[in-house]
């Protein structure tokens, strides 16, 4: 009984440490340190020539709109490249992407978004390329924003903030308030990582290198993840620049975002544990705890959650006294979270909607790892439902 103990309340306080707890230590240490770099970047004096690349498969009903937001950032014209990479577009984007004005349409055959983007990088001129999605919309200053950050010597990565944003039932546009709080949480961490030392991972909306930091990857391994830490293990610096701001579709429905997390979690089981991620070579020790509690932790939570559940049932059977009263209390808990989550689709109650929120994400990690032992993981992708 001793070692259903041990597991049940390691897997309880690794659970808790890396949902809540590695927030607020970030966050007193960084209110202990006063650490408070990379939150606002300078605007290089001489701004250097930027490439933003677009990478499209099949993106013809919003490519333009894509391109017309890119030649109406505030900064230099003769400054910034507009690159579309087309992989294996059958529905006209290269034509449209022309059309809207695009500098540079590479029509390629499909390869993925990785290698789309590889191309692209080597067919750009900038000293600095940045990557968007062609359904993400920038703000206006949102590309001298993120160049800012490559005013510092150190910083070889930087990606901006994105604004998920989907009709809400009432129709006012807004996030449902489940994702919203996710979003904002997760987003909060990263602004105290990158205050601290580097970020563990970014987005694909909007997001940058200097040409000379620019790794080719894997093509199953997307940049989101893949980018920040091989920045830092090259000995420099991947930052968070949330005044750079991109706004995109999100998927319409909870389900939907489960597939989409689905998806991307099993692009992620490769680089966690084939791709170098796991490796502390070149990491400084902070990092490498960050790694570990926001990145292993965090995926690997759902197996976490199976475990405890597994040892708690087998302590409420064989303990005793007032040691079964607080297990069957802790099981309490536990099954109330999975009641709640399967009633939430039939009983519209806040606390059952976050509760299906936080079950569907939290197994989407194992998911994906099971798709990725099952069958592999393509480089190639397909738009994700409702986003366009």
């Amino acid at each position: 009984m001793l070692v259903l103990a041990l597991v049940f309340w390691l897997c309880a306080a690794l659970i808790v440490w890396t949902q809540v707890g590695y927030a607020a230590a970030l966050a007193l240490l960084a209110r202990m340190l006063g650490r408070t770099r990379s939150l606002a970047p300078p605007v290089p004096v001489a701004p250097p020539s930027v490439s933003l690349i677009v990478a499209a498969h099949n993106e013809a009903s919003v490519i333009a709109e894509k391109v017309a937001n890119a030649l109406a950032l505030d900064y230099p014209r003769e400054l910034l490249e507009v690159v579309v990479a087309c992989d294996g577009c059958t529905d006209g984007t290269a034509e449209v992407a022309r059309q809207a004005g695009a500098d540079m349409v590479l029509e390629l055959p499909r390869g993925g978004k990785i290698r789309a983007q590889d191309e692209a990088v080597e067919a750009s001129r900038g000293e600095i390329v940045a990557f968007s999605d062609a359904n993400s919309l920038w703000r206006a200053d949102a590309v001298r924003l993120l160049v800012g950050a490559f005013a510092n010597p150190d910083v070889g990565y930087a990606c901006g903030q994105v604004g998920f944003v989907r009709p809400a039932l009432d129709g006012s546009g807004a996030l449902p308030s489940e994702e919203g709080l996710y979003w904002r949480y997760e987003l909060a961490v990263r602004g105290l990582e990158s205050r601290l030392s580097s970020i563990t991972a970014g987005n694909g909306a909007i997001y940058a290198t200097r040409r000379s930091s620019y790794i080719v990857v894997d093509p199953i391994m997307g940049h989101d993840l893949s980018l920040p830490f091989n920045v830092v293990k090259r000995g420099m610096r991947a930052v968070y620049v949330p005044q750079a701001m991109a706004t995109e579709k999100m998927v319409p429905s909870l389900e939907g975002e489960f597939r989409r997390k689905r998806r991307m979690m099993s692009h992620t089981w490769p680089i966690l544990l084939r791709g170098g991620m796991l490796s502390p070579r070149g990491y400084p020790p902070g990092y490498a705890l960050m790694i570990i509690s926001h990145r292993l932790l965090r995926y690997a939570t759902p197996m976490l959650h199976a475990l405890a559940l597994a040892a708690n049932v087998a302590l409420v059977l064989l303990a005793g006294g007032a040691a079964r009263d607080l297990y069957v209390a802790t099981l309490a808990v536990q099954v109330a979270l999975l009641a709640g989550a399967a009633l939430a689709g039939t009983l519209r109650i806040r606390p059952f909607a976050l509760a299906r929120y936080y079950v569907l994400t939290t197994a989407s990690p194992a998911f994906g790892l099971w798709d990725w032992l099952r069958h592999g993981t393509q480089a190639s992708w397909e738009v994700a439902e409702g986003t366009r």
